[in-house]
């Protein structure tokens, strides 16, 4: 996020150069910074402390020094030792002086070369390093050291200031290097324009913007870090939550057409036949849903719940109102399996009311067609006429619904489920095929803390479901440890056996199909980076399925799920595991989500440490959906002091997905946790850590509301109208792209 709009100029330009060329070159390939603004806004990822500059008669040991002394004398010295055993080593031992006391240092190896020629008697330096003994006496071994040269007073005070900041730097461009380009346009930060509204500033007790750029890039104290961290958290914060308040305004002026279902409708009708009463969260979220489709301006919210708590069936209800008010209703699903899954479940809860225009149907009966980029030409050629003559009320599909030749009668709503895999332009080219604006209801089944769905959701008021239906059971959650313990894996498959035996049928899902061609390494799922490249490749579908077929499993019926298979195929293995045929499906994750066979008991996941926590918890969610409790089994072969081991540790401990949501955000490396929220890497959040800033991104969020609405056009801010073209100058909007 470039927030020092007023200063674009480039790093390198063909007459005169900010930087030398070749240093602005791999700025700009290889960190992505263009411009006297961008490199200001490369912020330090931490600072060194080179410790007080400390006298050489009392230097503590143990601890980082930085010292100002001559150089004495220097004598390199030769000797035998395992590594050089012809006499080969070198050693070099400066002795240095400051008039208080003497000390020695010492450099080895190859590292003896550098200093050999540049610490002559009689030069004068800086040295920082470790204070330790040696034979009894004090020494710094290969010290960082800076020759003075010209005005010895104005080096120390630079070279031997308490903080050095460090920065993200690249192979190629070492930090102090960067260090050094940034002192160069330092002085250009004092025309940096301040985005932020002065009483917002003052009532924030913030410093100015360029005052904070100073202070984060040459702090003389903690507190100036501090300063200018609270600051430029604001700037990232507050513009965009801004982004976000412009576009929820923007959203709330486009004319929709009002969709308010009937009293004796099919909504009612659907109602009436449902067998068991809505829980409390589906009624108070529907009743939140029905308000906004009653308005006159289009719907933008977010439906977020637990895994199971009955979202979709929340969905539908929106959409059978829609349809009740004269309109259409399309849900978007991210793969075939899940829109196959979802067309079957909803055809099933209405019955005879998804028969319109067939004998047998029900007298507000509407039609349900399925539209995926598999289909038949016959089968696809009815569905597209059912949805162009209004004969089809509701539609269920893939991104095959975003094509130039889906065309709608009357499009009132857009529901999208998993909004994670969709991106803004996929959903706005749904939504552009309603004569006005539909209204638009986005699903995820991924828990998200609220602060991570005010920014990167920022767009959308956001209704939340958790509290699960009646008649769910409890899953209970155990890490198998494959490696430690192997009879806790043998145990995992004769407990599969017990539960089939009872009935029951369970799930094995890998991380893998097996029939790569590529490396199987390359093919894992969300593999954490402490796993390291000598472990053995993930395990697959294919082999697993094998060899449980014909070992520990051996005489049950095993099927296996995949991602590659034919859409038909993969229709046909869901419909046998669904009515009981199959007794265990061994998949990968595309069951993660909206598959439901409420008789499946029991889920054993290999190689539990490949995953994601949030996929984990998506993953077990497929079990328990019955009224016989639900056994989730973690197998890893990850050692017990492993970070993996804990993140699985968590899972098993709780089934409350938005705690778990929490974790795997403070476990992720900083700058994963937006993914691609925003456009390009240059925009992504720099200071701003979204769980543990939660207050500021509230506070923002308000200040920013105000701010939107008392001047939708910003046309008395002009700061923050540069700041905010600086945010979304690449492809306007896409800056909430959800990866």
């Amino acid at each position: 996020m470039d927030l020092v709009p007023a200063l674009p100029e480039p790093l390198r330009q063909p007459l005169k150069s900010v930087l030398g060329p070749a240093t602005a070159k791999v700025m700009a390939e290889h960190l992505g910074l263009h411009t006297v603004g961008d490199l200001l806004h490369h912020y330090p990822r931490r600072y060194e402390e080179r410790g007080q500059l400390t006298h050489l008669a009392d230097l503590p040991m143990d601890e980082h020094v930085t010292v100002v002394a001559q150089v004495a004398d220097a004598r390199l010295h030769t000797f035998a030792s395992s590594r050089a055993p012809r006499g080969k080593g070198q050693r070099l031992e400066v002795t240095i002086t400051d008039g208080s006391g003497r000390l020695q240092l010492v450099f080895f190896g190859n590292g003896v070369h550098k200093p050999h020629k540049e610490l002559l008697p009689g030069t004068r330096a800086l040295f920082a390093g470790k204070v330790s003994v040696f034979h009894r006496r004090l020494q710094l071994a290969h010290p960082a050291y800076e020759l003075l040269k010209g005005d010895a007073e104005e080096t120390v005070e630079s070279w031997a200031g308490a903080l050095i900041p460090i920065y993200p730097a690249t192979a190629k461009l070492e930090s102090w290097k960067i260090g050094k380009a940034v002192q160069t346009v330092l002085p250009s930060a004092q025309e940096a324009v301040d985005p932020l509204p002065a009483a917002l500033r003052a009532g924030r007790g913030l410093v100015p913007l360029p005052e904070a750029l100073l202070k984060i890039h040459r702090p003389h104290t903690k507190a100036d870090i501090a300063d200018a961290r609270a600051r430029l958290k604001w700037d990232e914060a507050f513009v965009l939550q801004v982004a976000l308040a412009r576009r929820r305004h923007a959203e709330t002026q486009l004319p929709a057409v009002p969709r308010k279902p009937g009293p004796h409708g099919l909504l009612a009708a659907f109602d009436d036949r449902l067998p068991f009463t809505l829980t409390e969260g589906q009624r108070k979220v529907s009743r939140e849903i029905f308000d906004d489709l009653a308005t006159d301006h289009p719907m933008h919210r977010l439906l977020q719940g637990e895994v199971g708590s009955g979202k979709t069936l929340v969905a539908l209800r929106a959409m059978l109102a829609v349809v009740d008010a004269g309109g259409q209703a399309a849900m978007l699903a991210p793969t075939e399996v899940l829109a196959q899954q979802h067309h079957r479940s909803v055809t099933e809860m209405m019955g005879e009311l998804a028969e319109g225009g067939m004998l047998g149907g029900a007298e507000h009966a509407t039609k349900v067609v399925l539209l995926t980029g598999s289909m038949g030409a016959a089968a696809r050629r009815r569905a597209l006429l059912d949805l162009a003559t209004g004969e089809a009320g509701l539609v269920i599909g893939t991104h095959a619904l975003i094509e130039d030749k889906v065309q709608f009668h009357d499009l009132g709503l857009v529901v999208v489920d998993e909004q994670h895999r969709f991106g803004v332009e996929q959903r706005d080219a749904l939504r552009g095929k309603g004569k006005q604006p539909p209204h638009l209801l986005v699903m995820t089944a991924t828990p998200i803390p609220r602060t991570v769905a005010m920014t990167v959701f920022g767009d959308l008021e956001t209704s939340v479901l958790d509290q699960l239906p009646a008649g769910r059971s409890p899953i209970a959650s155990h890490v198998v440890p494959a490696a430690d313990k192997p009879h806790f894996l043998a145990r995992a498959w004769e407990r599969v056996r017990e539960e089939v035996s009872q009935g029951h049928q369970a799930y094995v899902v890998c991380p893998r199909i097996g029939d790569e061609e590529d490396d199987p390494g390359k093919a894992a799922g969300k593999k954490p980076p402490e796993e390291g490249a000598d472990k053995r490749p993930p395990l697959a579908v294919l082999e697993v399925a094998e060899q449980l077929a014909k070992g520990p499993l051996q005489g049950l019926k095993v099927e296996v799920l995949h991602g590659r298979m034919q859409p038909d195929d993969k229709d046909a293995v869901m419909r046998r595991f669904a009515a009981g045929d199959t007794d265990v499906l061994v998949a990968t994750t595309v069951i993660e989500v909206g598959v439901n066979v409420p008789n499946a008991t029991v889920m054993v996941i290999t190689d539990a440490d490949r995953f994601g926590v949030s996929q984990l918890h998506q993953l077990r969610g497929r079990v328990g959906r019955g009224s016989a409790p639900g056994l989730c089994l973690l197998v890893t072969e990850m050692p017990e002091a492993s970070a993996a081991r804990q993140r699985l540790n968590a899972v098993a401990a709780t089934l409350d997905g938005f705690e778990l949501s929490r974790i795997d955000l403070e476990q992720r490396r900083e700058g994963d946790v937006l993914g691609q929220a925003q456009s390009g890497a240059r925009t992504s959040l720099r200071v701003l850590a979204v769980i543990e800033d939660e207050e500021i991104i509230a506070q923002a969020r308000e200040e920013a509301a105000a701010v939107v609405a008392a001047d939708p056009a910003l046309e008395h801010l002009p700061g923050l109208r540069t700041a905010l073209d600086a945010l979304l100058d690449e492809d306007r909007e896409q800056y909430l792209e959800k990866g």
